[in-house]
């Protein structure tokens, strides 16, 4: 990427809007209702032959104390001193407001590079507010309309002076996008991919609202990049940032907090509840984050069993330890509970953390790369076949209706999650408890602990050649058994 672009404006001028264009993809929630936007998200964006990095910022306001709208303004002012270039964007069809002058003033003394855009501008209704940003002293204002995709031409000519300005940094800053394998690598059906700049580790952190996520990745970050306070609720979108943890490229999604459905009522929160589980999806690592003064809640166990659902590593994480005084009776209560209340992670990690104090980070990362080698464990086929030859002889397979179960082999199918298939008879007849029974051993004895497992028992026909054949007719056979007698 070239140039860093960074988007402000009032609220509900259609920054998101005009982002998830740039970006090609609906990335950041969009609604009619101002202020939606809270956190900085950073898109790869596309315009024409120009790709540059597009960050969408929360909506200007005229509030400097510690309120929630006094820490939004000093974030999107933290986002205009790391840009390039600032897209400042006005509303047409309301015209200039006092607010506008104000962040014009202040952008003029941040930013070396401002491009004013009078966005709504389509139609006869925003000609004479994008006549009237001329006054606001930041040149010639662009008309756009990030809706409808008007404008984009002017705003691309805007841009290609600055891309040049910015082309020669972008080749010494560009990512590894070319990855060498050894020879031994590539030949190694065992080894785990490990992650590099071009394909880091996807990372998902998600819990129950004010358990503390967007603290826990500013301090993994090392800075306060994400929105954070008292209040419940603050993340809005799933908000993804790369970074270098402990020579580990990640790429870490900091989601919503995630309520009961039925207290979800509110059609921003659904969206927000919606963007968070799209992101356990797209992850490979899953960090539940637990509250420690109200752990395991119900709504606490549903998503980790949808981390679990979804065939993703998981980490438990209990955050707020700092203020914990009976440490070590708490945490052999926390276990308990873990292994009783999520017996489908038995194993996972259980990890304290302090996302406000730091401690506990590293233990942690190690739990993250433990749980990611272990999501990609890959067993060979004699293993598993030796395996599975000893399991039939202290367990065999039930006989229901009489039939008889035969196991002949076993293979491992795929990883990310590991995924076994049992070429047996009668597969439609072997029970559930047999398969957990097998699932649980493979657990503990190819020591995969905590990640998702997934069994599926295969038919397969005999080796008799004629098995399935229609039959001659009798009288066929005798005809032919007589002319044979007769030759």
């Amino acid at each position: 990427m070239s140039f860093t672009l960074a988007i402000v404006g009032r609220p509900n001028v259609g920054k998101s809007t005009l982002f998830n264009r740039l970006v090609g993809k609906r990335l950041a929630l969009v609604d009619d209702q101002p202020g939606v936007t809270r956190d900085l998200r950073e898109g790869a964006a596309r315009l024409a032959d120009l790709r540059f990095t597009v960050i969408d910022t929360a909506g200007l306001e005229e509030v400097t104390d510690d309120s929630l709208q006094g820490r939004m303004r000093r974030l999107t002012e933290r986002a205009v001193d790391m840009a390039d270039v600032c897209l400042f964007m006005v509303d047409a069809r309301v015209g200039i407001t006092p607010s506008d002058l104000v962040f014009a003033d202040i952008l003029r003394k941040r930013s070396a590079n401002v491009i004013l855009a009078a966005n709504k501008a389509e139609g006869k209704a925003g000609e004479a507010g994008a006549l009237e940003a001329y006054s606001l002293g930041l040149g010639e204002p662009i008309s756009l309309s990030a809706e409808h995709g008007e404008g984009l031409n002017d705003l691309y000519a805007m841009l290609v002076p600055l891309a040049d300005k910015y082309a020669e940094r972008a080749d010494d800053d560009a990512p590894e996008t070319d990855v060498d394998l050894s020879e031994d690598e590539a030949e190694d059906p065992d080894a785990v991919r490990m992650p590099t700049k071009a394909k880091p580790m996807q990372v998902a952190v998600v819990g129950r609202p004010n358990a503390g996520k967007s603290t826990l990745i500013n301090q993994i970050l090392g800075e306060d990049r994400l929105l954070t306070g008292p209040e419940a609720g603050i993340t809005r979108d799933a908000i993804s940032l790369r970074k270098v943890w402990n020579d580990v490229p990640m790429r870490i999604f900091d989601t919503a907090g995630m309520r009961k459905k039925a207290k979800v009522q509110e059609k921003l929160e659904k969206l927000s509840v919606s963007d968070g589980l799209r992101a356990v999806k797209f992850a490979e690592v899953v960090v539940v984050l637990l509250d420690a003064e109200i752990p395991f809640e119900q709504q606490d166990l549903r998503i980790a069993d949808l981390a679990e659902r979804e065939g993703r590593a998981v980490v438990v994480a209990v955050n707020k330890w700092d203020v914990e005084e009976d440490r070590q009776a708490k945490l052999k209560g926390l276990k308990e509970s873990f292994e009783r209340l999520l017996p489908q992670l038995r194993g996972a990690p259980l990890i304290t953390v302090s996302a406000r104090t730091g401690r506990g980070l590293d233990r942690l990362h190690e739990a993250i790369m433990r749980a990611y080698e272990t999501w990609n464990r890959r067993v060979t086929t004699a293993q598993l076949n030796r395996w599975l030859a000893g399991m039939m002889e202290a367990h065999p397979p039930p006989a229901p209706q009489g039939k008889r179960i035969k196991l002949r082999y076993m293979t491992q199918a795929k990883t990310r999650p590991p995924g076994f298939v049992v070429m047996c008879s009668h597969p439609d007849k072997v029970p559930e408890s047999y398969s957990r029974y097998l699932v649980n051993n493979l657990r503990v004895d190819f020591d995969m602990p905590g990640t998702p497992i997934r069994l599926w028992m295969r038919g397969q026909n005999d080796a008799n050649p004629y098995k399935g054949r229609k039959k001659a007719p009798p009288s066929k056979l005798r005809k032919h058994t007589a002319g044979r007698r007769r030759d």
